[in-house]
């Protein structure tokens, strides 16, 4: 079992920038890949973000490519989701997810956190 605590977000202007962060507890976080996604209302939750194991390979919505960036620190069970030049559509709940495989599905992934809301203002 692994649980999953996002924090980190709020509201901002079109843009700025914010850094979510998602602190895992309970079994090796390092076993995992960590993935971000998002809801918007109304909205399918849809992919953001992934990174693999060691934090080498990480793997991005078209939508989200080159300004967000994430990242990990296993020695303190933490992944990060960096977004740069935020845009009103940005603006959704976040989650962060761990899988044993991976991928771009929500059906990959084993765990789940409750979920941080982005607000991007025009």
């Amino acid at each position: 079992q692994v649980q999953l605590v996002e924090s980190g977000g709020g509201l901002v202007q079109a843009g700025g920038s914010l850094r979510v962060s998602c602190a895992a507890s309970g079994r090796a976080f390092y076993n995992y890949v960590m993935g971000w996604f998002r809801q918007a209302p109304g909205k399918e939750r849809e992919f953001v973000a992934a990174i693999n194991r060691s934090g080498g390979s990480t793997y991005f919505a078209n939508s989200v490519e080159g300004r967000f960036t994430i990242s990990r620190d296993n020695a303190k069970n933490t992944v990060y989701l960096q977004m740069n030049s935020l845009k009103p559509e940005d603006t959704a709940v976040y989650y962060c997810a761990a899988s044993i495989t991976g991928g771009r599905s929500t059906g990959s992934y084993n765990y789940w956190g409750q979920g941080t809301q982005v607000t991007v203002s025009s």
